[in-house]
This record gives structure tokens, sequence and C-alpha cells, in this order.
């Protein structure tokens, strides 16, 4: 019965020996199901990025800060354009962001009723303007998961442990769908493809730092360094 108490997988849902999850996260990340507030970490980084500081922001706070650029909490369409193009993204695909971005989450960032047309995005707010279907790697109120972010790659890295094809991508956000979330599931697919675009190696893989780093925004920093020829490590 003890065995049965801790079991990840049902012999009458298939899917869950399909999807396999890991049980042995405690060995070396402290309290895994533990939402950090601050940092995000995995395995190899129990304490979250080196040197990358938090600020005392949420982790989804810190996701969209660096499109901050002024630093006064809000993100103007012209600062989400920017960030996008010292991203690596070109002149078309990033106003086409900037545009979509602001658009859809604006309304639900503001601290009052009536709509901006400058449709700026409060980072204060952001919690309030998480999607649906997406990987659960950030949790309602902004704290990031780590025990999602590894099981993510259990379930869905078959061809290269702790990387992922475009297509491992694509079934990934698939198996996330929520029923009815039609703006979840664009939202979704939208957001790895182009992260998949911008961060994927020389082999065509997504590797599980390069995930892990997006959540805490820090490998946006780490690819606009990059671009701009400045010296940039991903550990």
């Amino acid at each position: 019965m003890e065995n049965e108490a801790l079991a990840t997988e049902a012999r009458c849902a298939p899917v869950t020996s399909q999807r396999k999850i890991r049980n042995d996260l405690e060995t070396s990340l402290p309290k895994p199901y533990l939402a950090r507030a601050l940092v995000a970490p995995d395995t190899e980084h129990p304490t979250g990025t080196p040197n990358h500081n938090h600020n005392d922001m949420s982790v989804l706070q810190q996701h969209v800060a660096f499109f901050d650029h002024d630093h006064n909490g809000i993100v103007y369409p012209w600062e989400t354009y920017t960030g996008m193009r010292a991203i690596g993204l070109n002149v078309i695909v990033s106003f086409l962001f900037a545009v979509f971005i602001n658009i859809a989450l604006s309304y639900s960032t503001l601290p009052g009723w009536l709509p901006s047309l400058c449709f700026p995005i409060y980072i204060r707010n952001i919690h309030k303007a998480k999607h649906g279907s997406d990987s659960g790697t950030y949790d309602t109120e902004g704290r990031f998961v780590p025990v999602n972010l590894e099981n993510m790659f259990t379930k869905y890295a078959r061809t290269v442990p702790e990387k992922f094809t475009f297509k491992e991508v694509w079934e990934m956000t698939e198996a996330n769908r929520v029923s009815f979330d039609f703006f979840g599931w664009g939202a979704a697919k939208l957001e790895w493809v182009v992260l998949y675009s911008v961060a994927k190696d020389k082999d065509g893989l997504l590797s599980k730092e390069a995930v892990r780093r997006v959540f805490d925004g820090s490998l946006f920093e780490y690819l606009a360094k990059k671009r701009s020829g400045g010296e940039a490590k991903m550990d």
C-alpha cells in the first residue's frame, strides 16, 4: 500500500507511463514542490541563476522587467519592440509581437478600470495577465514552481535528455491545452516557438538551462549581451 500511495503511473491511464515524472528531485533540489517567489532554481542551480539580481520582484515580474527600459515599472509597446529586437527578432516580428503582447496583456494589469490607448503593461500586476494552457511553472501569483520545470523535460524530452527538439516543444504545447482556452493555446504556442527560434543551440535543440533562464528573464539579458558583442555565458 505504501508503494501505491507514491505511485506516479496508473495502468488504466497509459498517458501516465508515457509522460513520466521524477521522484528523486529532493536529492539535489530542496523542496522542489515549493513555489519560489524570488529565484528560478533547478537541480543544477538550486539557488537560481548566478549573479542575477531579483530586485525583490517575483520571478514572473523579473521575466517582464527586461523590457522595462526606463525602469518605471511600466512596459509600453515601443519598449516591447526594442526588447524583441535586442534578443534577435527581426523588425516585422518584433513589431507584431509588441502590438499583440501589449494589446493582449495591458488591460488586465492596469491599476484602474479605464483602458489606456498607450496599452501599458504594469509589472506590479503582471500576475493578472497569466494565461492558461501553460506549463504551470509560474503559479497564479507569479512564483516559480521548480518541479514543473523538471517534469516538463522528463515528460517530453525523449530525443536528448533535458533538451527539446522543435517537435517535442510542439507536442508539449499540445499536451498542455485546456479545453476551450483558445487564447491560451495560441499564446503558449507563440511563446514557445519564438523561444525555440532565439535560444536553440547549434544542433537545433532547446536546453533546460535556456528554458529555466527565460522564466526569470536572465535569458533575455544573455541574448542581448551576446548580440551586442559583449561577454555572455550560459552556465
